[in-house]
């Protein structure tokens, strides 16, 4: 599987390189690319009376990338560094087409600092790695897992998060496994 790495908006280059290196080890024999480039944040996506970003709105124009580079990538992961929500909700850490070639992160209430904490790159970094495998996970067909530890339970915290892995039981594995071989 070919997976895109697309910053959106300012992203520490660091923090893609360690979700690349990640995902080549979650999704093994996958080539894995940060793009150079970066899509700007849609300014029609802020809500200014929340000050925060609904997801859908800048998921939009991933997917118009992933148009855009037709063939070229299986999977395109658009990395934020906004608060994101969609509506129902007060916030998400990501959303994704499920299935589809389209997800996005966020890794603004992933860092330690926003809970105050003290900060911690590799627990950051770590956290980065487990959304953006639990999003992948959703274009792949992938949906929420009652195994709390699974890469693709539903995190309504932070703390659901660090909980789980960021790998897959085997049930969502074998289905993962089964979708990246298909052409």
């Amino acid at each position: 599987m070919r997976i895109a790495i697309l910053p959106v908006g300012v992203v520490n280059g660091k923090v893609s390189a360690e979700i690349r290196r990640g995902l080549m080890e979650v999704f093994p024999g996958s080539l894995c690319q940060v793009q150079e480039h970066f899509l700007p944040v849609p300014k029609e996506a802020y809500n200014p009376s929340r000050r925060q970003y609904v997801s859908t709105r800048i998921l939009s124009e991933v997917i118009r990338y992933v148009e855009t580079k037709a063939g070229k990538f299986h999977r395109v992961l658009g990395v934020a560094d906004v608060d994101l929500y969609v509506p129902g909700l007060n916030f998400v850490f990501g959303e994704a087409q499920c299935p589809g070639k389209a997800a996005l992160i966020s890794l603004f209430r992933l860092r330690p600092e926003f809970y105050g904490e003290p900060a911690d790159e590799q627990l950051f970094h770590e956290r980065g790695l487990k959304e953006s495998v639990h999003e992948l996970g959703h274009t792949l067909g992938l949906k929420h897992c009652s195994d709390q530890l699974c890469v693709m339970h539903f995190s309504l915290h932070i703390g659901m998060t660090d909980k789980k892995g960021h790998g897959f039981c085997p049930k969502c594995r074998l289905i993962a496994d089964e979708t990246t071989r298909k052409p």
